[in-house]
Parts: structure tokens; C-alpha cells; sequence
């Protein structure tokens, strides 16, 4: 493609499909929704949510809980018109689904919880600070993690200089938001090279791409320009339910400098309509894990099925990153 349309080449970007797959990481490796490798004198970051919520609230326990009984009910055998839980199971699954009234719960700031760990060694590419060889990513499981807040937080850190590691992190003691929390996977990086999505380029530039992959049974937005999944770097998501974040959205929230992008947090880690993103390891269909499926590996789901890109300062990585739902 880039021979054919010579103008593109400049245009290719780096990228790292991560492939997040069900598993049980440590603090020394690289994962998403697995512990932190965290210094046991450093405070945990916390942040207290934009607003009190008005319908009811879980915990991380019946999340984990709630989701370790879909697993077990969905991996046994069952006969023609069995119930998908035990009696058991339901009575547990209906008073999870219940939640917690908002008012008996307490008030004030709440512990962020571990998005991702990305070890430099693992991970190519990973722009790290001087100093450092390690990316921690943590949020807060509630609707407020788009913008530049505390709710979304970074830390660079030389992994060396963690000697005596925080063995029990705090939690949140509610969210309201399960579909925000990740389920921890082991992940499997793997290098590629990206082409702008067609809301990037000119009317004409479109055109041509569109005819030119038609002509060979393929789609350009879909299936040879942005990467869908969870990914370091590369191009943002394609347009969907708004327009494209512009210049005047992103800039540093405390500095007011250039940012570049660093991590894209996914639905699902191929498009189900074409599958060309499908690795070809799960490209027979027989998935091992019928409810937490290698095509939603991470549980995690933005919005509606959408994005969310974030963005890291350049001049100041510490600095609170920029994150935009597409």
C-alpha cells in the first residue's frame, strides 16, 4: 500500500499490539489489571469521583466474584433446558445485581485501581523517562476518566530502586462502574506499523484508498490502517460517536504543552465484522474461555464499545495525562 501511494510512508506510525490474555501476573510482570510493582513507603494515588452516584454501587469483591461464577457456570457441561447457575449461584448473582444504596456507603477520596504495567524490557518502544524502565497506569472505576483529572494517573519509576514492595494495596471501598475494572492478563506485545485512519486524510486521499483496497477484498479503515485492542502507541481509533479530538484538546492539562499518544484502552481486541485483526492463533474460533473470551480478554468495556486514548505529556511525563474517548 505504501508503494502504491507513496505519500502514506511518512505517514506510518509504530505500534505495539499488547494482546492482554487471561492469566496470573505478578508485580514483575508486564500486565493489564495485574498488581503494581509499588514502593510500600509511596502513597497510593486517590481521587474522589465528580459527583455522589444515584443508583446503586458494587464493590471489587462482587465484581471478581460476580465474574469468577460466569467463568465456572459457562466452562461446565449443560443439559437441554439446565439453568446456567445453581440455585446457589443465582441467590449470589441476585444480590450482587442488587449493589449497595449510595447513601450507606462513605464519603471522601477513593484509592485508584491498576489499569496496566508495562515493563520497558517487555514492551518496545515504551518512551521512558530517563531513569526509568517501567509504566504504571491506575484510574478510577467511574464515568469521570475522560479529560485531565486525578482520576487517571501515571507513574515512571526504575523498577531497581523498588526494594521493599507494598504487599497490600487499598482498594476502593465502591464504584459504579464494573465494566471499567480489568481482569488480569498476561500479555503477549507485538510489534507493527500503522496508517492514519481515513478522518485524517483528504476527501481525495479517501477515495483513492477506499478503491485501491476494494479492488483486493479488503477495507482501509478497517482492516489496514489503526490497530484495534489494547495498544502502546501508534494512530488514534477511528471516528465514531464524535469528531476527532483536535489541537485545542490536546495539550497538557497542567502544563499546556505538546502530548503524544501513549496507551489506547479497547472493548475488544479485533473488529468482529471483518476479523483481519484476529491473531492467528485464535483464527479456528475455538476459544478456551467461553465467557472471558480471547476477544474481550480485559473485560473492560468504554462507553458503548469505544476507546479511550491516552495521552502523555512530552516535556513533563509526570505531569496528569489527557485522555479522550473516540
Amino acid at each position: 500500500m505504501a508503494a502504491e501511494f507513496s505519500e502514506l510512508a511518512g505517514l506510518a506510525r509504530s505500534a505495539v499490539r499488547l494482546h492482554p490474555r487471561p492469566g496470573a501476573p505478578t508485580v514483575q510482570d508486564s500486565s493489564v489489571g495485574g498488581p503494581l510493582l509499588w514502593p510500600a513507603a509511596e502513597p497510593w494515588p486517590e481521587h474522589t469521583p465528580a459527583y455522589r452516584p444515584g443508583r446503586p454501587l458494587t464493590t471489587l469483591a462482587d465484581i471478581r466474584t460476580r465474574r469468577d461464577l460466569l467463568t465456572r457456570a459457562w466452562a461446565r457441561p449443560r443439559g437441554p433446558r439446565e439453568n446456567l447457575f445453581t440455585r446457589q449461584e443465582q441467590e449470589v448473582i441476585d444480590r450482587i445485581g442488587a449493589g449497595y444504596a449510595p447513601e450507606s456507603l462513605p464519603e471522601g477520596p477513593l484509592p485508584l485501581i491498576p489499569v496496566a504495567q508495562l515493563y520497558a524490557r517487555d514492551v518496545p518502544g515504551l518512551p521512558c523517562p530517563d531513569g526509568t524502565d517501567l509504566l504504571q497506569v491506575l484510574w478510577a472505576p467511574f464515568e469521570d476518566i475522560e479529560g485531565c483529572s486525578e482520576a487517571v494517573q501515571l507513574r515512571w519509576r526504575s523498577s531497581a530502586d523498588v526494594r521493599e514492595i507494598l504487599g497490600k494495596p487499598p482498594e476502593p471501598v465502591y464504584m459504579d462502574q464494573s465494566d471499567h475494572v480489568p481482569a488480569p492478563c498476561v500479555l503477549h506485545p507485538e510489534e507493527i506499523r500503522e496508517f492514519p485512519p481515513p478522518h485524517v486524510l483528504d476527501e481525495e486521499r479517501q477515495a483513492g484508498l477506499r478503491a485501491w483496497a476494494q479492488g483486493r477484498s479488503a477495507d482501509y479503515a478497517a482492516d489496514l490502517s489503526v490497530a484495534p485492542g489494547w495498544k502502546l502507541g501508534g494512530w488514534p481509533a477511528h471516528f465514531t460517536f464524535r469528531d476527532p479530538a483536535g489541537a485545542d484538546e490536546l495539550h497538557c492539562g497542567e502544563c499546556g504543552g505538546p502530548v503524544e499518544a501513549l496507551l489506547t484502552v479497547d472493548s475488544s481486541e479485533w473488529d468482529g465484522a471483518t476479523g483481519s485483526w484476529c491473531p492467528v492463533e485464535d483464527a479456528d474460533g475455538n476459544d478456551p474461555h467461553p465467557y472471558r473470551t480471547a476477544h474481550e480478554p480485559t473485560m473492560v468495556t468504554i462507553g458503548r464499545g469505544y476507546t479511550l486514548q491516552i495521552y502523555h505529556c512530552v516535556s513533563t511525563p509526570a505531569h496528569l495525562p489527557r485522555t479522550v474517548m473516540q
